[in-house]
């Protein structure tokens, strides 16, 4: 195991408190240019996070936290309502950006418990990003146990740290191994349409000076075929209570394609991603964006259209082990996860 105080390959922070503000790195503009914003308002931070200047369900609920000190901030200053009306109407309008990644309202709904708001905000947001970069170290050292040496793995989507406060979940446990010499290759889909994988997974390594190989996203059954894949490790939106995975659409498609090749899955993600409420997958409410992301310009008739949704549920029977700061479970199911939660509560 590597000593957290001795990491190597952690140099990324997306979404910091700065000058009484929220800093984002514009992760639309990546990788052609690394520009920073700086958020002071709620309205602009819901902006933000619906347009994907900040993504990565963990990286949301950071921005989410430091948006509640924006939303103190503006509340204490509103006198058409009481400063609790305020400011939980600022919350919910934040969580409203975006459905699916259950770490945005989990944060938001964290931020309503905290004692004297005004004062106390800002020091638990800073204590929920530092909490984020730690679970992340963790998921990162317990995951790579899992592997042998010279292991093949294959991510989609970008679970790295730039989804994070920092270090990343799934690419957490890709630098953790990498680091401890387990990996002989690393294959990054490109994963379509905002090609996340090309643009974000291939930055971070390329930051970091790991060697990784791009693939487009069909290419992944047959280098599954060719026997050229051992693990695919991706990261989470949403961990619902039976094991079920809300992820990156794409992802349940790669978890089928594993379970048929004998291929492994693991998925990384802290608990903050566990949403209690959500069941089983049918309880997640799954982002459908806006056609005009996929849909070529020159198709102006009504007769042609497209259908964008940009998550897919991965069930638990296909996942090898679910990696949280907490612990690992094997063969994730209901009672393994009421198990795991337990001292959360």
């Amino acid at each position: 195991m590597i000593d957290s105080e001795k990491l190597l390959y952690d140099t990324i922070r997306p979404v910091t408190w700065q000058d009484n503000g929220v800093r984002l790195l514009d992760q639309r503009q990546l990788p052609s240019n690394e520009v920073y914003l700086h958020i002071t308002s709620t309205q602009a931070l819901y902006a933000a996070i619906k347009d994907m200047v900040v993504r990565g369900a963990p990286a949301i609920g950071i921005a989410a936290a430091y948006g509640a000190v924006l939303a103190a901030q503006e509340a204490a200053d509103d006198a058409l309502v009481s400063f609790e009306e305020g400011f939980h109407r600022r919350l919910d309008f934040i969580a409203s950006s975006r459905p699916t990644a259950i770490n945005l309202s989990n944060a938001l709904n964290d931020a309503k418990l905290v004692s004297e708001p005004q004062k106390q905000l800002l020091n638990w947001a800073h204590d929920w990003f530092k909490d984020d970069i730690a679970a992340n170290v963790s998921i990162g050292q317990y995951g790579a146990q899992y592997f042998k040496d010279n292991i093949r793995v294959l991510t989609h989507c970008n679970a790295g740290a730039l989804a994070t406060g920092g270090y990343g979940t799934a690419l957490g446990v890709i630098r953790s191994a990498y680091q401890q010499s387990k990996l002989t290759k690393i294959y990054a889909t490109e994963t379509r349409p905002w090609n996340q994988g090309a643009r974000l997974t291939l930055w971070e390594f390329e930051k970091d000076g790991i060697p990784a190989t791009l693939i487009a996203d069909s290419v992944a059954a047959t280098l599954m075929q060719k026997g050229m894949i051992d693990w695919v490790v991706v990261g989470a939106d949403t961990i619902c209570m039976n094991g079920d995975i809300a992820n990156k659409i794409g992802t349940y498609s790669l978890a089928v394609l594993a379970k048929h090749h004998g291929i492994k899955v693991m998925v990384a993600a802290p608990t903050t991603t566990i949403d209690a409420n959500a069941q089983t997958g049918s309880d997640v409410i799954i982002e459908y964006r806006d056609q005009d992301e996929i849909l070529p310009t020159h198709y102006t008739d009504n007769a042609i259209d497209a259908l964008n949704p940009v998550f897919d549920i991965t069930p638990a029977e296909l996942i090898t082990v679910i990696v949280t700061e907490k612990g690992v479970i094997e063969s994730p199911d209901a009672s393994k996860m009421q198990a795991l939660i337990k001292p959360i509560r």
